[in-house]
């Protein structure tokens, strides 16, 4: 959530400092600071975007080769000075950055207090410095390793100390950190957008793990100060990933990148002549995958909404029983686990907090687990026995696009693997396969009706109350719409089935009130012609997600977004388009920053 950045080498940090944090600025962006060290600790910190933290440091900027910052998204403490990173001890000269939250915060402050440390803020972070200089005699890294064996909780830290002026420390236990390798010099961050521009030679660290950086090379040790080796590897990134180019946003510029990015997800992976789906990551795992009783599908906000339509995928085309569960609910209510039962983690980041313990609440009961994520070497993808990379490349806008629609071709696809070696046919499956082929080219005509998606969004763009409904396969679709309107345009929406409406909230519908209907050419377009009509009786403006040639939908709704025809299984994959579009519209035309929506943070790290 929060982003973390770090440099020592020989040229100056805050100019670093400063591109790493902008990068990142999508994972938290409440307050920012940094502190860099040139014989004496320099810290500044502001309230506010990076720029604010800019402008400050443009006044007089703090020189120095060795530097930490950070970007917060608030968990312990108000949105003040005071609780910004970098925090300090108040003995030693120490500064640490922080990502994570630590669970006996409040036990160990109340024992430091006892021995006499002065804390100026709210957080948990502080804690780790004062621990951290508790510790201190001398030897910063072995101080950090002493003070992280005391903490319960996940945290991913950078430390400075004016005593060991040339060296740098940094850990990881449950928030991601990774450690660029350059020439004399070591970049390291949260997130590999903040590295690239400096090395492509990168390294994670693993949970309880520790690494000294110098000039002259690095450390990496456990806890207990056991060396350990890392593996160097490639950075799958580049620059031009991670720009904006033409587009006046993140989120409008990855809306419109999704035919490149699903065709890049199919890539090698669809075999149209032998009708079936290739997918090396669980390939060795086909028979217990086939012999399996039940798949249990987790994940949290739009990854959530995903796994429930890959529950509908699997007991539609492969006949398993499956289940879609909140991670965040499913750890803590003593789930059932039967033999033969496979859970898949579904996240973009695949450092989702819920959704790891969720992972690993189902692992230690003996469920075979599957990792669907976008993130090379992430947590669950690790942690996970087999798993399927969405390869839709990094998504920077907060509220997910091509994140979402890569997660349910990804459980399509695996889908179809396991339907294809229990029962589907040839033919089915190639025909499928085909259409799947498709979807690229359908989606680039959805998106040549931008303009009038935004024309008819100007029309309802000031009603506060919104309604998206839909059946079957697009009820998880009307969820994601409904998310995807008030994360961004902080419009109050609610999605539901479009039947259940009319069991209680059909009361608030209101005269002029917009209901968006994904009312697609499937096996219950009958049905949710009906509903609509219940809707439109009373007053509601509808707005329909249509399939093209269809003329009767003309004559019920007042607006109409057409998508292709597909078969209703892939239908989620076009008809979540316009909807994407409809909201980064919405939000846009209210003036609020669609990437950077407020209270929310791309990567949610923290329970």
């Amino acid at each position: 959530m929060c982003g973390i950045v770090a440099y020592i080498g020989s040229n100056p940090a805050v100019p670093l400092l400063l591109e790493g944090l902008k990068r990142m600025e999508y994972r938290g962006y409440d307050s920012a600071g940094v502190a860099v060290l040139n014989g004496e600790l320099q810290v500044v910190k502001t309230v506010g975007r990076v720029s604010v933290l800019e402008d400050r440091l443009q006044e007089k900027p703090p020189e120095g080769s060795v530097g930490i910052g950070h970007t917060r998204w608030a968990t312990h403490g108000d949105t003040t000075e005071r609780n910004a990173h970098p925090h300090t001890d108040d003995r030693n000269g120490i500064a640490i950055i922080h990502n994570g939250t630590i669970e006996n915060y409040a036990s160990l402050k109340t024992a430091l207090q006892e021995r006499g440390h002065k804390f100026d803020s709210e957080t948990d972070t502080e804690v780790i410095a004062m621990l951290i200089s508790e510790f201190y005699d001398g030897d910063l890294e072995k101080a950090v390793q002493a003070a992280l064996r005391e903490v319960r909780g996940a945290y991913a830290i950078a430390v400075l100390c004016e005593n060991e002026p040339d060296t740098l420390v940094v850990a990881r236990k449950g928030s991601p950190l990774i450690i660029g390798v350059g020439a004399s010099e070591f970049v390291v961050a949260s997130d590999p957008t903040a590295i690239v521009a400096h090395t492509t030679q990168a390294f994670e660290l693993d949970d309880y793990q520790v690494c000294k950086l110098t000039r002259e090379g690095f450390r990496t040790s456990t806890l207990d100060d056991v060396s350990v080796t890392p593996k160097i590897q490639q950075l799958e990134l580049d620059l031009e990933q991670i720009e904006l180019g033409s587009y006046d946003t993140f989120m409008m510029k990855e809306i419109f990148e999704q035919p490149r990015s699903l065709s890049t997800t199919m890539r090698g992976r669809l075999d149209k002549r032998d009708g079936k789906v290739v997918l090396g990551g669980i390939g060795p795992y086909a028979r217990e995958l086939v012999r399996a009783r039940q798949f249990l599908m987790t994940g949290q906000g739009t990854a959530y909404h995903a796994a429930l339509i890959g529950e509908y995928l699997l007991e539609d085309l492969a006949k398993i029983p499956a289940k879609t569960e909140y991670a965040s609910e499913f750890r803590y209510r003593n789930p059932i686990i039967v033999d033969g039962t496979v859970i898949v983690a579904v996240s973009q980041s695949g450092e989702t907090a819920d959704t790891l313990a969720a992972l690993r609440e189902a692992s230690d009961r003996g469920a075979l687990s599957i990792g669907v994520v976008n993130v090379v070497g992430s947590s669950i993808a690790r942690e996970t026995d087999a798993g399927v990379y969405l390869r839709v490349g990094p998504e920077i806008g907060v509220a997910s696009t091509k994140a979402f629609t890569g997660q349910v071709l990804t459980l399509m696809m695996l889908s179809l693997f396991m339907a294809r070696r229990k029962f589907m046919s040839v033919d089915t499956c190639q025909h499928l396969i085909e259409e799947l082929d498709q979807v690229p080219s359908y989606i680039e005509r959805i998106l040549e009706s931008d303009d009038q998606i935004r024309t008819v969004t100007e029309k309802y763009v000031n009603q506060e109350n919104w309604l998206f409904l839909g059946r079957g396969y697009n009820y998880p679709v009307a969820l994601e719409g409904a998310l995807k309107l008030k994360e961004i345009s902080y419009i109050h929406a609610e999605g539901m089935p479009a039947a259940e409406m009319k069991h209680g909230p059909i009361a608030l519908i209101t005269d002029g009130m917009p209901v968006v209907f994904i009312a697609n050419q499937g096996p219950q377009y009958d049905k949710v012609m009906l509903n609509i009509e219940q809707v439109k009786s009373r007053g509601g403006r509808i707005i329909a997600v249509a399939t093209e040639g269809d003329t009767e939908i003309r004559k019920h709704a007042d607006d109409v977004f057409f998508v292709p025809p597909i078969s209703d299984p892939l239908s989620p994959l076009l008809t979540v388009i316009p909807l994407q579009l409809l909201a980064c519209h919405a939000a846009m035309l209210r003036g609020h920053d669609v990437d950077k929506p407020r209270n929310l943070a791309k990567s949610v790290t923290v329970e």
